[in-house]
């Protein structure tokens, strides 16, 4: 497996990251278990998660995801050294457990440890931009964190051009660590937020990017292409608004692709942002091992010029 650099980290993750958004949400823990397994089986080695997955789902608290990778580490204790723990901090957890300020970082970090069965996170990200800390503040706790040997390196994640170039800047002059990586919205139909300053900052500083949504909730996957599709479905809400034209130009671009490639429209999907000059890898989520082979398809398909010349301008 072709490694790559994640930013100045120091740390270098295979092009696929696995999203644990789907850990004891759509994937049982048993099923979540037999993916971890095949996903660092197959070469793969960075897992993203964060405090808050799957918060959304009735009956749950947040921390569900980070819970299955801890008890599948502490099953699996070979695994730890193999695999890189990335996941986050911010997102509303209910009451005041929210947000970058150094008082909820130095407690939501015990708690993702002790969930994760761990002693470090490898990537501790800032889940989304905290307007009421400056950012000095939430800096200076990230580095008591790395200080302490409990996080090896920092990211952000929904951080626009002016958000992150701020960062940067006050990490610079106040000596503090500074985000090394950098979590967008990205996909061959969301390009918008990240394409242009955000995308220019990233690799003119060298950080790191590592896409979310990068199948746009399963619907460059091709399983999507109706309204009658989504019906019963877990991301029928995220997925309904691309069923317009554009969606549908974009699909037929990825059949066409993939027809000549002798590949699923998922795994072209995803090669297209793997060859994205300025990222790092995308994540993809899984929750059977069919498709998990779908996305390690995925890391191996060279795509040659005239296919992404298809693509980008399908979805331009």
């Amino acid at each position: 497996m072709q490694m790559r650099p994640l930013g100045r980290t120091g740390l270098e993750i295979a092009p696929l990251v696995f999203g644990g958004n789907v850990f004891g949400w759509t994937a049982d823990e048993a099923t979540s278990f037999s993916l971890l397994d095949g996903f660092v089986d197959a070469g793969l080695n960075a897992i993203d998660t964060a405090d808050v997955y799957s918060r959304w789902a009735p009956g749950h608290q947040g921390g569900e995801s980070e819970a299955i990778i801890g008890r599948w580490l502490r099953a699996n204790p070979g695994k730890r050294e193999k695999v890189l723990i990335l996941t986050k901090v911010g997102m509303d957890m209910g009451e005041d457990r929210k947000g970058l300020s150094p008082r909820w970082i130095e407690r939501a970090v015990e708690d993702s440890l002790r969930r994760l069965g761990t002693d470090r996170i490898d990537l501790y990200q800032s889940h989304s931009f905290d307007a009421e800390t400056p950012q000095e503040e939430t800096l200076r706790a990230y580095d008591a964190l790395v200080r302490a040997g409990k996080v090896r390196a920092i990211g952000c994640s929904n951080f626009d051009a002016a958000q992150l170039g701020e960062a940067l800047e006050v990490a610079e002059a106040k000596g503090l660590p500074r985000y090394e990586s950098l979590q967008p919205e990205y996909n061959l139909y969301d390009r918008a937020s990240f394409d242009g300053p955000l995308r220019d900052l990233a690799m003119r500083e060298g950080v790191g990017v590592i896409t979310y949504f990068s199948l746009a909730a399963g619907f460059l996957s091709g399983k999507y292409r109706s309204k009658a599709d989504l019906e019963g479905r877990a991301r029928a809400v995220r997925a309904e608004k691309y069923l317009n034209e554009r969606g549908m130009r974009i699909l037929a671009a990825l059949d066409e692709v993939a027809a000549r490639r002798g590949a699923k429209p998922a795994e072209v999907a995803l090669a297209w942002v793997i060859a994205r000059e300025g990222v790092t890898a995308p994540i993809a989520s899984a929750t059977s091992l069919e498709q998990l082979a779908s996305l390690v398809r995925a890391v191996h398909l060279p795509l040659e010029a005239g296919d992404v010349a298809a693509l980008d301008a399908a979805s331009a």
